[in-house]
Parts: structure tokens; sequence; C-alpha cells
């Protein structure tokens, strides 16, 4: 190894070690750890940089979560740690880079665990802790090991990675089985309607959205044309389990129920809640109390009916005595998608409204609207409200939690920044990887990084700029929010810093195309 890399090294190894004492130091007088806070994610699905109101958003309003973003910290480069939904919350629960897991990419809804059951994962950490742990939502990292029987117990899944309690629908709300799954059952289960799932072929006679276009009362534009149920084409088979099968418009309901429900019956002890919605995700199906009420289609209805959502559930914490000894993480798996499989006029109703706040890129892009997403954290009475342009990403609250619940987690990607979400630093990540199907960049200071890659620049289904390129971009990002400008070829300097950085957070070096 040549001495200026090894120097490198040195001085990064030694900044972080700084980094991490301080924030260590600075969490522990700030907080009052004699009575552990319940802690919970609340994990939106598709929802936009720019698609609230305290992120500017000025079509919509959404006054509900703006008050978690004016009463705690609003981050402004807060990131999932990809640009899809099955990595995100892999990383999420795991603190790892899910590009470390071939496995880490959306999957069907009758996946296998993609979780290792002796893996390290937030809930357990916090179970450790002395916390109750629960998941309420979308799941989306596989079930079973293989083959699933959804006629019995359904293992292994949330329960065997950390969860105490588990009320999941499996995958995504456009994908089959379209079921509530109760700590491992299916809900409502007539056990003389057996559920067959198959995601290569049909079962005899079963009607599609192909085969029976007169079925649907929601027209596929891509992907979407399997399985038909409550009208709505899926992407997936599925054959029987006609009592358990969920109700679309009755979804965002039915998850806040089950959640305040949890809140309500534990807390007596501390509890950690991951409360995964599952709007503004396809198909937006919105209670009929929530129809036509954005002026910009099911998109903009359901985003309306998230925020409502998330104010019950904040009165829900109110109402409990519970809401100042309770940390609220808010923030989405990745970025915004307009047409993401339904004709349901996202796209001609958007008017003025920017879902990515004035970023490049969106879902399944290396763009910054790809990962850059609202996050926010609110702790009522220990927060202080600010905005804050620390980088913090999803996966490093498994380190800062631990931390913040009086112990220590070092074995994972997940970093303690703990100082940071709390609003004690102005710093939280000095460098962070981001991915789209499994190809990384790199977030550093004010800049991005994203090496050359062969592939589609641009996803005509979504109509999205997936930001592969066959050659070198850098972007500075403080200057250039909306990367317009690739400084490549005229800032050498700071790109060889930044492919020195990369290839030794990734492990391998940059390939030429």
């Amino acid at each position: 190894m040549c001495l200026k890399n090894i120097i490198f090294k040195f001085l990064f190894l030694s900044v972080f070690i700084v980094t991490s004492c301080k924030s260590e130091k600075t969490a522990e007088k700030s907080i009052n750890t004699s009575k552990k806070p319940n802690i919970v994610v609340i994990y939106l699905d598709d929802l936009g940089y720019g698609d609230l109101s305290a992120y500017g958003a000025t079509e919509i309003q959404t006054p509900n979560i703006d008050a978690l973003a004016n009463g705690g910290i609003k981050f402004t480069n807060g990131y999932a740690s990809s640009a899809t939904c099955t990595p995100s919350r892999y990383a999420l629960l795991t603190g790892v880079y899910p590009w470390r897991n071939k496995k880490a990419r959306i999957l069907a809804g009758s996946a296998p665990l993609i979780i290792d059951v002796a893996q390290q994962t937030l809930p357990k950490v916090l179970k450790k802790q002395g916390y109750q742990t629960a998941i309420v939502g979308k799941w989306h990292l596989g079930l079973g090991s293989g083959d699933v029987n959804w006629n019995g117990k359904i293992t292994p899944g949330p329960n065997e990675v950390g969860f105490d309690s588990s009320y999941i629908m499996a995958a995504t709300q456009d994908r089959v089985p379209t079921v509530y799954i109760d700590n491992g059952h299916v809900v409502g289960l007539d056990k003389n309607d057996p559920i067959e799932v198959d995601y290569k072929k049909n079962f005899e006679g079963e009607p599609t959205a192909k085969s029976n276009p007169e079925m649907t009362t929601m027209k596929w534009h891509h992907g979407h044309n399997n399985s038909i149920v409550n009208g709505i084409p899926r992407i997936g088979f599925m054959k029987g389990g006609e009592a358990a099968k969920w109700t679309d418009i009755d979804m965002a309901d039915h998850f806040l129920g089950k959640a305040q429900e949890y809140v309500k019956t534990h807390k007596e002890q501390p509890f950690f809640l991951y409360y995964a919605m599952q709007q503004p995700h396809v198909p937006r199906t919105p209670h009929p109390r929530f129809v036509g009420k954005s002026g910009m289609g099911p998109r903009g209805d359901v985003i309306l009916e998230a925020d409502w959502v998330v104010g019950e559930f904040i009165n829900t914490l109110k109402e409990e005595g519970l809401l100042e000894n309770t940390l609220i993480v808010f923030s989405s798996d990745n970025g915004p998608v307009l047409n993401d499989g339904y004709f349901d006029d996202a796209v001609e109703k958007l008017g003025k409204h920017d879902p990515k706040g004035g970023l490049r890129g969106g879902k399944y892009s290396l763009l910054e609207a790809g990962t850059r997403v609202p996050f926010i954290t609110y702790w009522k009475g220990t927060i202080k409200p600010a905005v804050s342009d620390a980088i913090v990403c999803q996966m490093d609250l498994l380190a800062s939690l631990a931390n913040l619940t009086g112990t220590s987690e070092e074995t994972t990607d997940s970093k303690d920044i703990l100082s940071a979400f709390i609003g004690d630093a102005d710093k939280g990540r000095d460098h962070l990887l981001i991915e789209a199907n499994s190809k990384t960049a790199l977030r550093s200071g004010d800049w991005l990084m994203i090496p050359p890659y062969k592939g589609w620049e641009f996803n005509k289904k979504v109509n999205t700029d997936l930001g592969v390129l066959p050659k070198l971009q850098l972007y500075n990002l403080k200057e250039d929010v909306g990367q317009q400008k690739n400084l490549a070829e005229t800032n050498p300097e700071k790109l060889a810093e930044m492919i020195q950085v990369y290839e030794s957070l990734r492990g391998e070096k940059i390939k030429e195309i």
C-alpha cells in the first residue's frame, strides 16, 4: 500500500474516532436516560423530498407531519440507503449496506426472508435494553425459507429477527398475497379456502387483468396485470383466501388502529414501534374521506390521508401521556415516483407540485431524488426545534439508538450519530454510499460522485433519470442541488479525492467503461 493511502486512512480513522467520542459525550449530557424513551419509526413508502409542505410544497398541505418537522429537527440531508424499498428497509433494520447482500433487491411477495435470523438488528439491540418491539405495516423483506405455506405458521419472519409482535402485509399493496399477517398467521383465513401464491404462472381458471380486463376498476400501465383483487390488478398470481383478503381503501385506517392499539396496551414499559405505512405507494387507494381532496388525483389524496394518520397517531400518544417520553423518527424508504404501474392521474393532475423538491432523479435513481428524503426527529421537550444540514442516514439509527438506550453497537455499517439526531451536533456522517439497483455512489461533504456504469440512463416507464452514465459524474450539491453541472472534468483534484474515499469504503476499484 502506498504512503499516501496509509496517511489518508489514518486521517480518516482519526476524524471518525474524534467525531464518535464527541457524539457520545454530547449525547450523554443532553439526555436523561434514567427513564428510557419509547421509540417510534414512522416510515412512509415512496414519499419524495418535496411532497410535504414542511419541505417546501405549496400545492399540498401536510399540517400534522409539518408539526413534527417544526417541533423537532428537519434534516435537509437525510437519506434512505437506497432508491428502492427492500434495500432501504434492510439497511434500516440491520445497519448494513444493502449492496453487501445480493438478495436485498425488490422482492416478490413469496420471496424468502433475506435477514439472517442470527444477524444483528435494531429490534434485537433494543430488546436487550428492555424494550418491547413491534412492527405494524409493510414488511417486504421476505418470509419463510423457501416455499411459504400461507395456510399455517409462516416462519421465519419479523418475529424471528427481533420483533416481539408483528402485524404486517408480506410485501407491497400491489403484490399478492393481499392479506394481513398477524404474528405469522394469515388473518381471517378460512381453512376450507386455502391460499396459493405463484409469481411465475397463473392458476388454472383464475382471471387476470389480461384475460379479464372488464373485471378491473383500476387500469394497469406496466407490470401490474396478473391476479385481480378488489378490481385492482396485482403483481403475481393468487388463488383462494377470499375471506382473508384486505379491503384496500381501509388499509390506512386498519394499520392505524393496530398501531394505536399497540401503544395503548404496551405503555407500561418502553417500546419500539416500527410503523411502516403504505402511502403513497401504488395502488393509491385513498379512503372515500380523502378522495378528491388534494386536486392531484389519488397520489395527492393518499399523502393527505397519510398526514391525517400521523396526526391521529400522535394524538393517541398525547392521550396516553406518552408524547414527552417518545422519540419519533419520520422518513421515507426512497424518493418519489408518479406513474409506477397504474393509470391514476398522478402525472396528469400533478400541476405545479414537485415531488422531488428541486432535486434530480427519483425512485430507482442514483441521483439525489432517489435517496434524499424527508427525515425528521421529534421528541417533545427534549429535542429543540431546528433545521439541520447534517448528513444522516436511516442505516445509522441502529448504532445511534443503541447509544441512546445505554449500550453500543459497532459490528455493522451503522454509525453512532446520535448527537446529530437529537440536535446536539451540526455534523452527521462524513461519507455515505447510496445505492440504486446494486449500483453505488458516494456522498461526501457537499459532493456527490457517481462512478461510470453500463445500463439504462433513463427509465421511460416511470419517466425517471437514473443517473447512469458510462463516465464519471461529480456534483457540488451546495451550489448545484439540481445536479445540472458535471464537474468531473473541471475539478480533477476533488474527483481523485472522492474516488479514493469511494474505493476505500466500497472495497473495490472503480471500473472503466
